[in-house]
């Protein structure tokens, strides 16, 4: 099997990118990122520690996130698994990446950078919804921001009504669950309960 495995490989077989790759890219929020970013309900975040990469799915009502200023911008950590993956790699390797989606747009907008983890208590009451303040807030100082073109989003029609089928053959959580427990965790009562359970932690 031939693989690449010089930079050089790598530039002889996809060229030299185009000024519209490349002027794109700034270090700072600029007016038309943050109409991208105040409209975004979704964001992935990668960040990686000792134990390798992750990454998170994030979702709010309304923004996901929150531009502080023109270099900052804020992510309250809100109701999850607990597995806190993200927060332990931040604490121990600041680098972050964000990727953020817009339903019905092709446009998806990137953002590289470092975070750190805060717990200030105006910063907490900023961030309550429904009562419900989130525990932390991370905290992105921006490095990279890009917006990335839509062939990724139409090759897959992400956003497509026609393109959902039907989803009834995929293992529904408490089945996985009860396969790797040898049934001392989900089943059928989890997925019966999980709408109700989730209508009640989402902050």
């Amino acid at each position: 099997m031939a693989t690449v495995t010089t930079l050089d490989d790598l530039e002889r077989i996809y060229g030299t990118p185009k000024a519209a790759s490349t002027v794109k890219e700034i270090d700072w929020i600029s007016e038309h990122y943050a109409a991208y970013i105040d409209a975004s309900p979704f964001v992935s975040l990668a960040t990686v520690g000792p134990e390798g990469l992750d990454c998170s799915p994030r979702g709010d009502r309304g923004a996901v996130v929150s531009i502080l200023d023109r270099k900052t911008l804020a992510l309250p950590d809100r109701r999850g698994n607990d597995r806190i993956d993200s927060l332990r790699n931040i604490v121990r390797d600041p680098r972050v990446a964000l990727l953020f989606l817009i339903p019905g747009s092709g446009t998806t907008l990137r953002v590289n950078g470092t975070a750190r983890i805060s717990t200030d208590p105006q910063l907490l009451d900023d961030f309550t919804v429904d009562g419900h303040a989130p525990r932390t807030v991370i905290l992105v100082h921006v490095e990279k921001v890009y917006f990335q073109c839509a062939r990724a989003i139409v090759r897959s029609r992400l956003w497509d009504a026609d393109a959902q089928g039907d989803l009834s053959h995929l293992p529904t959580p408490g089945t996985i669950l009860a396969a790797l427990s040898q049934g001392h965790v989900g089943g059928d009562s989890y997925d019966r309960d999980w709408p109700e359970r989730a209508r009640k932690t989402l902050w």
